[in-house]
């Protein structure tokens, strides 16, 4: 019994001198000489995570000899390296997508035995109503990448003067040409940039292209086929809108609480897979929400912005240059008159002063669009104080005109534009009645070419960025102006007074 006890001394006092050593052993590397003069520093201490995920570059600078980094919870970080030696060096760290409906936080930590630890706090949002329906498209997320990407929406709208939308065409049911206009080439585009427009807004379909429905997965194919458009205009140096266009109506006309949760999935899949395509364009690219909105009150209102806000943190968190990119957002059905009453809140956005307000302008769809008398009302042949029939007086506008334009006009400045918010004309124009004949013809084509010039000038004044609605019918009733079969002016009457609106 004694014998074991000595034994249990001896082994005891050997553990502890075991110990003594080690622990003089760290103090001793605790208390290096060479600690003081060396440390780490990293370019930011905090980081504010997308619920949606995304990537965030940042720069440890340090003299120590080696170094490593780790996160407090791992489950929903990743690092793209996990330490280091003295230099400078660029590490990733990427949040996955936030699933669960509670915010969450986490700590990164870069230590050395040498220096003194640095912490970064890490936070990310709740995860949304989005989550869950359909697979997350945002599966490579880059750093932020400003380069290329210097204009605000405000001075991007300064360098967008006339605008072109290629109408019934990318946006048309089964197929690009499926409406009559061929398919669009680089020769077309090069021919609307020398008859004066600086800028394009490209009507997109998405939802026939689809590769499998059950996961919003759009084909390569369609995605490419929309880049090389895209690339047809950036390489002319114009300005272009990319959007989802009525697409079927699945989200412009379920703008609904039932449908919120399964239109917020399908936009957030679109987007994160159009954006992550497009991503490598610089400024001249901009994306477009959606197209003309069925909105007719406020609760509506609420739905439609929460697309919009899914659409925008779709956009920024495939990062790259879409962490800058314009985006543009649509106002109820794009009315002038319902988006001054109803917007009065826009989604929030990561980036600053990168937002774009959209709405169209057909007014007064009698003289604009109308194609046949209605209960409601008849068609008119003729616009503007000076161009009225003295002969057909049931056909001239009625209301719409001249002083209507500029107060309609006004509303957008007053709201947006003095706000630091530019507003896209996304489309505009008028049908030619070519049906008429004799003096009523020229009169009408007379008037319309008032009506033209004066949508341009006026909305140039306001500050609203005009796109004429060219859907390449040549014929009664058509609003094109560009023949798309060889590529030349078809309606130069009309052009010239897009042009002359201008100056």
């Amino acid at each position: 019994m004694k014998n074991s006890i000595k034994s249990y001394l001896f082994s005891a006092m050997l553990c502890l001198s075991v110990l003594t050593i080690w622990a003089c052993s760290s103090d001793k590397d605790a208390a290096d000489p060479n600690a003081t003069n060396k440390t780490i520093t990293v370019d930011t201490n905090k980081i504010d995570f997308l619920n949606t995920g995304n990537a965030v570059d940042i720069k440890i600078t340090t003299d120590v000899a080696s170094w490593k980094i780790s996160g407090s919870d791992t489950s929903w970080i990743q690092l793209n390296q996990v330490g280091g030696t003295a230099g400078t060096i660029t590490v990733k760290i990427t949040a996955l997508a936030n699933t669960t409906t509670t915010a969450r936080t986490a700590i990164v930590t870069i230590s050395s035995l040498q220096a003194t630890s640095v912490q970064i706090a890490v936070s990310q949002a709740a995860g949304n109503i989005v989550t869950g329906l359909y697979p997350s498209y945002n599966t490579n997320p880059i750093a932020a990448d400003a380069s290329g990407m210097g204009s605000t929406a405000v001075q991007l709208a300064a360098k967008i003067k006339l605008g072109w939308n290629i109408g019934n065409t990318l946006e048309a049911t089964n197929g690009e040409t499926a409406w009559g206009n061929p398919k669009v080439t680089k020769a077309l585009i090069d021919a609307v940039k020398a008859n004066g427009f600086n800028a394009i807004r490209i009507p997109c379909s998405w939802n026939q292209y689809l590769e499998n429905s059950a996961t919003a997965k759009i084909k390569a194919e369609w995605l490419n086929r929309v880049k090389e458009v895209v690339q047809y205009c950036v390489d002319n140096n114009m300005y272009v809108v990319v959007n989802i266009h009525w697409d079927g109506g699945w989200l412009e006309n379920n703008i609904t609480e039932a449908k919120k949760v399964e239109n917020n999935a399908k936009q957030k899949a679109f987007w994160e897979q159009i954006a992550t395509h497009l991503r490598g364009f610089d400024e001249h690219l901009l994306f477009a929400s959606a197209n003309e909105p069925a909105v007719e009150d406020a609760a509506q209102m609420a739905v439609l912005t929460s697309y919009h806000q899914t659409f925008i943190d779709a956009v920024r968190s495939t990062g790259g240059k879409n962490a800058y990119r314009t985006l543009v957002v649509q106002g109820p059905t794009t009315d002038i008159e319902k988006t001054n009453k109803l917007m009065t809140i826009l989604p929030t956005d990561t980036a600053t002063s990168r937002m774009m307000v959209e709405v169209h302008y057909y007014s007064p769809w009698n003289f604009a669009g109308l194609t046949k008398d209605e209960s409601w009302g008849k068609m008119f042949y003729y616009w503007g104080a000076n161009y009225h029939s003295t002969t057909e007086l049931d056909r001239n506008a009625s209301y719409g005109e001249e002083a209507d334009l500029e107060k309609t006009f006004k509303l957008m400045k007053t709201q947006f534009v003095d706000k630091g918010i530019p507003v896209l004309l996304g489309e505009f124009g008028a049908i030619r009645r070519t049906s008429l004949t004799g003096d009523a013809l020229t009169l009408h084509l007379n008037s319309r070419v008032y009506y033209l010039k004066t949508v341009v000038k006026t909305a140039k004044a306001n500050g609203l960025l005009p796109f004429y609605w060219d859907e390449g019918s040549l014929g009664d009733n058509g609003f094109g102006i560009m023949n798309r079969s060889n590529n030349t002016v078809f309606d130069t009457q009309a052009l010239n007074a897009l042009i002359e609106g201008m100056q």
